[in-house]
């Protein structure tokens, strides 16, 4: 079921948005002042925020600025009766996702929020890489083989996500330096080799299959080993 915490003043918006919301199957906290939400906020997670600009406590400007401090990633939807450009152009600056003016009709305010949720499950799917039995988080920057955790160096981690980003090509030594390091790549060097090799047996130790396979006078590439 879907949470939202709803940060707004005016009874009688708070209560039909409440009421709409509910009746949609959502589960909704509210608070009346910039204070309250902000408490809301600390003793839980929610799926999306909406905020009121006008607050009796503090500008609905600054309460978002202080959302995005320690949470960059819930969707946030500012409510308004202010119309002007400068005035959205300030909310999303701010950090918010989305600008709804009042007065508005449920049925927008629904399909905004569901729109700002598909976003924001899309973004949480993107951040985790799979191939195989191999697991890669780029939020957390953890890997796992079937369960069991990898650890990984900074560059060794680099150019895991290299590989994972491009399953089943051939990347060239030429393009691994360019990627993972910034630098041209220098034939008389094994510092490639050197690395992949690192990582190959900190994935593949206790495990029969490879992953990242030799290609001769090509490079290197990630596939199953049947294939």
């Amino acid at each position: 079921m879907n949470s939202i915490c709803l940060i707004e003043d005016e009874q009688k918006v708070a209560a039909f948005i409440c009421k709409g919301l509910e009746e949609q199957g959502y589960t909704v906290k509210a608070a009346d002042t910039g204070a309250d939400g902000k408490k809301i906020l600390a003793q839980e997670n929610f799926d999306v925020v909406i905020l009121d600009v006008m607050l009796p406590d503090m500008n609905g400007i600054d309460l978002c600025k202080f959302i995005r401090q320690t949470d960059t990633t819930t969707p946030i939807l500012m409510l308004t009766a202010l119309n002007q450009v400068h005035d959205k152009v300030q909310g999303l600056k701010a950090g918010a996702d989305d600008y709804l003016v009042k007065p508005f009709h449920f049925s927008e305010l629904l399909a905004r929020l569901e729109a700002l949720m598909r976003r924001n499950k899309s973004k949480e799917d993107n951040h985790l890489l799979t191939f195989d039995d191999l697991k890669l988080d780029t939020w957390t920057k953890t890997a796992e083989r079937d369960g069991r955790q990898i650890t990984l160096t900074a560059k060794e981690y680099t150019l895991l996500e290299l590989f994972m980003r491009n399953p089943n090509k051939i990347l060239s030594r030429e393009y691994i330096a360019e990627q993972v390091w910034e630098i041209g790549f220098d034939t008389g060097t094994n510092f490639i080799d050197v690395y992949v090799n690192y990582l190959r047996k900190k994935m593949e130790k206790d495990f029969k299959s490879k992953l990242i396979h030799t290609v001769i006078g090509m490079g290197y590439i990630l596939k199953q080993a049947n294939k």
